[in-house]
């Protein structure tokens, strides 16, 4: 008769066992701790040990530190502005008719936000674009939207999955009949189809010589969707205006200083939800400072590069953002490649 023991195969530490034990010693977790997480994985306590010690010898974690000393001085210098911004908290300023040269001045060129008020009235789009335009006008083209974003947590990682097709006059009734859901948007991740499809469109976009370049290809990406649409808190790699056309959006911003706190997982995103901030989970968050303001029909925001935007419709909305700016706007061409954090 054979007796089947019950002590279980010592476990060997592989490669991603030690890419783990670097992490967290990387991270400031004490080797007392790895050692008890590795024996608790049934790794035996002698083995646990030689490991630690072995990566704590490591003259390429020594290396890693080097850089991460490095990569702590830089969030310092971001840290002194940071809390420098908890001194006052004005919201957004609303300036009207912002001249060209005071808004490079004041705002483009110290990268900060500002909304913009009385320079859309001589777009037609603001006099003629409606549910019952788009439909009558462009009901029959065939447009992209994202589709089936409620059902994915990572839908904007993820958009290329989510994208259909369909008429537009079909997309515009459902618009028109949804109520409020974040289940379907177009945004100007489908402006390569859309651009075209709806060309005519972009005959009712003025310009703006005091802010723009006048590129008649060019004159905007189109956004449009039902109200509770949510594009979550992401930070851009250029300087972009969002014109509001139709609709109000609401919009949460988090400067570019406060990059470590706010738990930059992939590129341009983080996983702390704007509208439910779980400080247990990132308790970072708790010093941050978030401003919020509400975009009305008519209004232009500036949004700097770099700059975390948390944006959701309140109504049936539509709006234009551009980004060729009569100033110096590449900042990606140095983005690290890597996008990974």
């Amino acid at each position: 008769m054979k007796i089947q023991s019950n002590v279980q195969p010592t476990m060997q530490v592989n490669d991603d066992w030690r890419r783990w034990i670097g992490e967290n010693l990387m991270l400031g977790t004490s080797p007392e701790a790895i050692a008890s997480i590795l024996v608790k994985s049934n790794v035996s306590p002698a083995h646990a040990r030689t490991e630690i010690d072995a990566a704590l010898r490591s003259p390429y974690l020594q290396a890693a530190r080097r850089l991460a000393n490095r990569v702590n001085k830089r969030d310092w210098v971001l840290a002194i502005q940071s809390q420098l911004n908890q001194l006052y908290d004005e919201g957004i300023e609303r300036r009207e008719r912002l001249s060209g040269e005071d808004f490079v001045q004041e705002y483009y060129r110290t990268n900060r936000p500002v909304i913009i008020t009385g320079m859309l009235e001589h777009f037609p789009a603001r006099q003629k674009w409606n549910l019952e335009y788009f439909a009558q006008r462009f009901g029959e083209r065939v447009v992209e939207v994202q589709f089936g974003r409620e059902a994915d947590p990572q839908y904007e990682l993820n958009s290329i999955a989510h994208k259909r097709k369909m008429p537009f006059g079909e997309y515009v009734e459902m618009v028109r009949t949804s109520g409020r859901t974040n289940d379907f948007y177009m945004t100007a991740n489908n402006d390569s189809l859309n651009r075209e499809a709806l060309k005519e469109l972009f005959d009712d976009v003025g310009t703006l010589p005091e802010y723009l370049t006048d590129d008649p290809a060019r004159r905007g990406f189109f956004w449009f969707g039902p109200a509770g649409t949510v594009t979550p808190f992401h930070h851009d790699l250029t300087n972009n205006f969002m014109a509001q056309i139709i609709g109000r959006k609401k919009i949460k911003l988090m400067a570019p200083c406060d990059t470590p706190r706010v738990y930059n997982h992939r590129h341009c995103f983080t996983e702390v939800d704007a509208r439910n901030i779980d400080l247990a989970r990132f308790p970072a968050m708790a010093e941050v400072q978030v401003l919020e303001c509400v975009l009305e029909p008519g209004e232009i925001l500036f949004l700097p590069v770099g700059w975390w935007h948390y944006v959701e419709g309140l109504d049936i909305s539509v709006t234009l953002s551009a980004t060729n700016f009569r100033w110096p706007n590449d900042f990606y061409s140095n983005y690290p490649p890597n996008h990974d954090f």
